[in-house]
């Protein structure tokens, strides 16, 4: 019989060795915590853990069905909230729940509604061609998006009830987390993902957010009235998509949701202080009155609207081109990094992208077993590429807000949305 070497033996055990001593030489994993359970954080957590990267994700809101009347359609692009689906093994469930084609139809008129431009895409998506979704920019009720994500991520990684109360630097990167309901914890990486009124902004930067001079109330039509027949005029005149009916500094702006639902945001330009009344009738009578010698459908949307689905929006946004200088530890995205106005249909784009970029370097960083301060420089990169990527969009909303509130509107608006189109045709020759 065969009697093994020493050398042969020893072989094995050595490989045993390397793989315990490289094993032990590895950092632990760093405690990361997510504030905030919008379309960012929610793509965040969902891309460490798919790559096998613990974190703990805290909402403030009791649970996942809070506040899932509200949102209207958010139309993702190929490269960013459909990427960051896409990279997350979502796709094929994106696509079940989204709607292409009559959902992306644009309609811009003024006061009268007569149309200066229409745009009605021929084009339905499947399973089966997801190619097209490249040129396409998909709808999908943020509800539906939110339920996507959270069927997708692991429940005990989300600790609903958890509102943030205080955060205190405790050196080397670390921060001490309170939340209002007495829990504490401690995390080597802290991410904003909590919106316009971040808590963890302060942290990184002295900005707040400013006032577009721009407020109005969200309004909507639930479905059951939306699909009378006596209210075909409202149907017809809104199309299957989006409308912008603008003129003299008044903006009536009306997106159709997937269950049938129709939400108008009536913006005007006035003081931040601006509100409504309490009572629903007495809020409808003013904006009847505001909207005097506009079009009958749109009096008509304000006299039907849901009494108790009425909410004022003010438009806030974060100076263009917001930056920071990097700190260990700490970092935000989505809206607590670069709020900006609706105007440029990139606000979900950028925060789901912005969740998935941050994901991957962090878990590239990690399981590489990178130092701090390699993972830090990694993420301040990162940062500028965020930073830099956002600037171009926000600006761009500001100048569409601006066309859509000015004094040419509603042609301006009509001319913005043609360049809209000219870019996005250049964009793709281009690649």
């Amino acid at each position: 019989m065969y009697e093994e070497s020493p050398r042969h033996r020893s072989k094995p055990l050595e490989c045993i060795v390397d793989v315990v001593m490289s094993t032990a030489t590895l950092p632990p994993k760093p405690r990361i915590a997510i504030i905030g359970g919008g379309p960012s954080g929610l793509v965040l957590l969902l891309t460490l853990l798919k790559r096998g990267i613990p974190a703990t994700l805290y909402e403030r809101e009791a649970d996942s069905h809070s506040r899932a009347q509200l949102g209207g359609m958010l139309d993702l692009e190929w490269d960013s909230g459909q990427r960051a689906l896409r990279e997350n093994g979502l796709e094929a469930e994106f696509i079940k729940h989204s709607r292409a084609g009559d959902a992306e139809e644009t309609r811009v008129c003024g006061k009268d509604g007569v149309l200066v431009f229409h745009l009605k895409p021929e084009r339905t998506i499947s399973v089966d061609d997801s190619a097209n979704l490249r040129d396409a920019r998909p709808e999908i009720d943020r509800r539906i998006l939110r339920e996507l994500l959270l069927n997708a991520i692991p429940a005990d990684s989300v600790k609903w009830g958890y509102s943030l109360v205080s955060v205190r630097p405790l050196g080397g990167g670390q921060h001490e987390l309170t939340f209002a309901n007495g829990h504490t914890t401690i995390s080597d990486i802290l991410v904003g993902a909590d919106g316009a009124h971040s808590r963890i902004r302060p942290l990184l930067s002295s900005a707040t957010p400013l006032y577009h001079g721009v407020t109005g109330p969200e309004i909507s039509i639930p479905p059951d009235v939306a699909a009378l027949p006596e209210n075909s005029d409202i149907n017809d005149a809104i199309g299957l998509g989006s409308m912008y009916a603008s003129e003299g500094k008044k903006l009536f702006f009306t997106q159709r949701n997937g269950d049938g639902r129709i939400r108008a945001y009536v913006w005007h330009c006035a003081p931040l202080e601006w509100s409504l009344p309490s009572d629903p009738k007495a809020a409808k009578q003013v904006l009847l009155d505001m909207y005097k010698d506009w079009a009958p459908f749109v009096r008509k949307f304000i006299q039907i609207c849901d009494e108790n689905a009425i909410y004022t929006r003010p438009l806030l946004y974060l100076p263009v081109g917001h930056r920071w200088e990097h700190k260990p530890g700490v970092t935000i995205i989505g809206d607590a990094a670069h709020l900006m106005s609706p105007f440029a249909g990139a606000g979900a784009n950028l925060a789901m992208v912005d969740g998935l970029e941050l994901g991957l370097t962090l878990a590239d960083a990690i399981s590489q077993g990178l130092d701090a301060d390699a993972r830090e420089a990694a993420v301040a990169k990162w940062e500028e590429t965020m930073s830099a990527r956002a600037e171009k969009f926000a600006d761009m909303a500001a100048r569409n807000l601006e066309a859509s509130t000015g004094p040419d509107a509603p042609h301006s608006m009509a001319n913005a949305w043609r360049r809209a189109i000219e870019l996005a045709a250049q964009s793709r020759a281009e690649d």
